[in-house]
């Protein structure tokens, strides 16, 4: 029971273990589960096989004197968050409030920032960190020199709010689920990626209605000292998290509830209409064409506002897509008895978040196509990732029909010709890649 229970909602736990039955380390086992999701022994109610447990640090009140949790002592601000968020619990799923809390935002651009929360005597709270992976991407900030400005009120730390589509979805919504724990709250604070980002964007706010957040929504572009502040974990993100915690998987369950399906059964989720620069399909519109040929719906979501492609997205039984970051906001209204086809436009670690961040929110096993000839990259020092992926559409062909989202008795597709993708590439790229594997 306690290898499949998600243990996050349980304040405490009383349990009497049998290491008659399941021996010795079936015990140990059963009090290392607790442990890591954040259960401690109360010694003075417990005996070596009945076991009063409560969790640590899941409410630290303003004014409580209990040991705070995010409070660590000098010289510990060194000390970050002790390991990576974990879907199966621990500080993910816990939550801390904090009196007089200080936002820091970022003073410059950078893949790691000096920003984040701090409390009122100035040590960093590392559970309001924001991890990519198996690394914070805020580090711990200096308290500033003048006097912070203030905000009245209850409010629910809300994390880094990232202007890119993708990194939104998945790096800026992992405590949502906290503002469902504090109906009492103001609202949400952010605090932007950059100091370039000073506003909420219309799509941001419309992702927020749909995720039923009815309170207010701010962005600290300044350092604001906060009467209180809920600070949930970080339930949701890159790395193991992407699968989510419990609460998140619940609180997305509902994305969207309001809007009705609308649209065909099949759907192809394209990027043709992408700017190269955000990385595409060599190949994609004669794909789209073929694709039309089947039957499917060629949608480009970035042209149509997200309750759309929410109505677009619940009316799909079966969906091909090139893999981008469109697949994660589709992974947040889907439904595992909808088939997905994944077609894979790079080399990248990134297609694997994207299969787990399914599989986690929707319960959908993606079927990944790997039919890429070539991947194609500027010769100006562009990341790998922004490459020209170049199709092979008789093996793309062939792995479709394979999986079932296409006939078998088509003729085979016309393979691009060399001439065909110099003339879409021009001379500023180079081939970084060859070959290609299945799946």
């Amino acid at each position: 029971l306690l290898r499949q229970i998600d243990l996050s909602r349980f304040r405490a736990v009383v349990l009497e273990f049998h290491p008659a039955v399941y021996g010795i380390n079936g015990m140990k086992e059963c009090k290392r589960i607790l442990r890591k999701a954040g259960f401690a022994q109360v010694t003075e109610r417990s005996s070596r096989t009945v076991w009063t447990c409560e969790r640590v640090g899941v409410v630290v009140r303003a004014e409580a004197a209990a040991p705070q949790l995010c409070e660590p002592q000098p010289p510990a601000p060194s000390l970050a968050t002790p390991q990576a968020p974990d879907p199966a619990g621990g500080w993910s799923a816990q939550m801390v409030q904090l009196a007089d809390a200080v936002v820091i935002p970022p003073a410059k651009r950078g893949f790691v920032t000096a920003s984040g929360l701090l409390t009122r005597d100035g040590h960093p709270v590392p559970m309001g960190d924001l991890w990519r992976k198996a690394r914070p991407l805020t580090q711990p900030p200096r308290m500033p020199e003048a006097a912070p400005g203030a905000l009245a009120g209850h409010w629910v730390w809300g994390g880094v709010l990232a202007g890119h589509f993708g990194h939104f979805l998945v790096e800026s919504t992992g405590r949502l689920w906290g503002a469902t724990q504090v109906p009492e709250a103001e609202g949400i604070i952010f605090i932007p990626k950059g100091p370039k980002l000073t506003q909420l964007s219309r799509w941001q706010t419309e992702f927020f209605e749909l995720a039923g957040v009815s309170a207010r929504v701010i962005l600290a572009t300044k350092p604001l000292r906060v009467d209180r502040l809920s600070v949930p974990g970080q339930g949701f993100g890159l790395g193991d998290i992407v699968r989510g915690t419990y609460a998140t998987r619940d609180f997305f369950s509902r994305f969207g509830a309001g809007i009705a399906a609308e649209g065909g059964a099949k759907l192809y989720i394209s990027r043709s209409k992408l700017s190269d620069r955000k990385g595409l399909l060599i190949g994609e519109h004669a794909l789209e064409e073929r694709l039309a040929a089947e039957g499917y719906d060629i949608f480009h979501p970035q042209k149509h506002s997200m309750t759309e492609q929410v109505a677009r997205y619940k009316a799909a039984t079966q969906v091909i897509a090139a893999e981008g970051s469109a697949v994660h906001f589709f992974a947040m209204v889907a439904r595992p008895n909808q088939r997905l086809a994944l077609i894979l436009r790079r080399r990248s670690s990134a297609t694997r978040q994207i299969v787990q961040h399914l599989s986690g929110f929707a319960g959908i096993t993606a079927v990944t196509l790997d039919a890429l000839r070539r991947v194609w990259v500027r010769s100006d020092a562009q990341p790998a990732r922004l490459g020209l992926g170049e199709l092979d559409l008789p093996r793309l062909q062939h792995l479709l029909a394979q999986a079932g989202f296409i006939r078998t008795d088509r003729p085979v597709w016309d393979a691009l010709r060399d001439d065909e993708v110099e003339a879409r590439i021009g001379s500023k790229f180079r081939p970084i890649a060859a070959g290609a594997g299945g799946s």
